[in-house]
């Protein structure tokens, strides 16, 4: 069983057993894959599993897709291993800081002064250079803040 996550959204909470392979890597890791046989794919929902199979599914006849992810498994009553204190994952950190400040820039722009609608333009050239990119300053400052450190390596819990 791999787990199409990120490190961070696995290491939150994931089905005992799995092996992280984030969705990014997974074409890179289709010699690993192919040596398990088949091979049951995961993520939250089911919609990155999905796309990790659709991906790959041609060059890995064995691959399957748990239908509505780790969220199907928990309300089925399944076990979750946690290997550290659950928290958001960066990219929806990134999400809600940028949804944040162009919902503040059109409001302030709208009630306060036009000059704040520079806000929300700023933050939308910011996402078009991070996707044209893949560098995100953004992702970079909020990886630097106290609750995205890494913590000190604790055991492994296990949490239905």
């Amino acid at each position: 069983m791999i787990d199409v996550r990120s490190a961070d959204e696995y290491a939150a909470g994931h089905i005992p057993g799995a092996m992280n392979v984030p969705l990014d890597e997974i074409e890179n890791r289709l010699d690993d894959l192919s040596r398990l046989g088949p091979v049951l794919v995961v993520c939250q929902s089911g919609q990155r599993a999905e796309m990790a199979c659709t991906l790959i599914g041609a060059r890995h006849p064995g691959l399957r897709l748990l239908e509505g992810g780790t969220d199907a498994w928990v309300q089925a009553g399944g076990p979750l291993v946690s290997t550290r204190k659950a928290r958001w994952s960066l990219e929806r950190q990134v999400r809600l800081g940028a949804g944040l400040l162009v919902f503040t820039g059109v409001l302030l722009g709208v009630f306060v002064n036009p000059w704040w609608l520079i806000l929300p333009g700023f933050v939308g050239a910011g996402l078009t250079f991070s996707g044209i990119t893949g560098f995100c300053g953004m992702a970079k400052v909020l990886a630097l803040m106290p609750w995205n450190r890494a913590a000190s390596a604790g055991a492994d819990t296990t949490r239905s």
